[in-house]
């Protein structure tokens, strides 16, 4: 019976193969390693460390005994924290809601066919590099100053008091200084979307007849919603953790109005409930989590 070999290109040469097999550079481990040990250090194990102390009665310093669960029901019937938890995520929703529709119609204005657009683009970007802090003690001398001068020259009755020192109105001031701040970052993401858009499809919309508001909502929105996911996800998770701008324009007042959860937590850590806003922290991460996880499955459902 007949044999049939292989050609001699088909052979293969395991020597040769077991030699050109790409093996792991010695630098690899030095750079991999030391950096895994300072992230381990710097993010995971401290989280640990908090939430075994959140069934403590720590204070932050001496001794300390297990109370079990006692951090964690004491915080659900805790008004101050049950209110921080609500302005959180109304200012998160709403904030979300105003950055992305004002970036994404920033965004189809800087890319149409204007004078000067790069230079715009340039502008609109300021924001995005200078510190929160900063941002919010410049706001904050508006709105105590500049516009209750405003409002009393007009005669218009809700400028002549300062909106960040009225209950009703200072969580207003908090979503306007936050959006300021955050629109540039959304807005560039949104323009690296819309210029990844073919220019065939609108020449197609034009021919049909389409409007440029039937393109933008039946093509333009479709095809930029991925970017659309990335700008919701990262901005409401970013506005949950929200805390250098509430402080230094409000402080969470007027009383406690415009506390966030991080200013809780901070302001807890600082004045001897450390257990208590550990506990508080945990609850915390769990519900951010919960929240991303929802966003990211409600999203890749609307994808598909």
């Amino acid at each position: 019976m007949a044999t049939t070999s292989l050609p001699a290109s088909a052979k293969i040469d395991h020597a040769t193969l077991h030699h050109t097999r790409r093996k792991v550079e010695p630098v690899f481990w030095w750079m991999t390693i030391p950096t895994l040990i300072v992230f381990t250090l710097a993010i995971p194990m401290p989280a640990v460390v908090g939430i075994f102390y959140s069934f403590t009665n720590f204070i932050g310093v001496g001794d300390w005994r297990f109370i079990g669960l006692s951090n964690y029901i004491a915080m659900f019937t805790d008004p101050q924290i049950r209110s921080s938890y609500l302005f959180t995520v109304g200012f998160s929703l709403v904030t979300v809601v105003l950055v992305n529709v004002v970036s994404f119609m920033l965004a189809i204005g800087l890319i149409s066919r204007i004078r000067a657009k790069v230079v715009l683009r340039t502008i609109f970007v300021i924001p995005m590099v200078i510190s929160g802090i900063v941002i919010a003690y410049v706001f904050q001398f508006l709105f105590s100053n500049s516009l209750p001068t405003i409002g009393n020259a007009l005669g218009i009755g809700w400028l002549k008091e300062s909106l960040i020192t009225n209950p009703s109105l200072a969580w207003l001031a908090v979503v306007f200084v936050t959006a300021w701040q955050s629109v540039p970052g959304t807005l560039l993401i949104y323009i690296a979307g819309l210029m990844a858009v073919p220019a065939d499809v609108y020449e197609a919309a034009d021919i049909d007849g389409a409007t440029k508001f039937q393109q933008t909502i039946r093509i333009t929105l479709p095809l930029v919603f991925s970017y659309v996911v990335i700008n919701t996800i990262l901005g409401f998770k970013g506005y949950l953790n929200a805390y250098d701008i509430i402080v230094g324009l409000t402080n969470g007042g007027p009383g406690t109005s415009t506390m966030s959860v991080a200013m809780n937590i901070v302001g807890g850590l600082t004045n001897g409930d450390y257990a208590y806003q550990m506990a508080n922290a945990t609850v915390f991460f769990i519900f951010t989590l919960i929240v991303s996880l929802l966003q990211l499955s409600l999203m890749r459902g609307r994808n598909n």
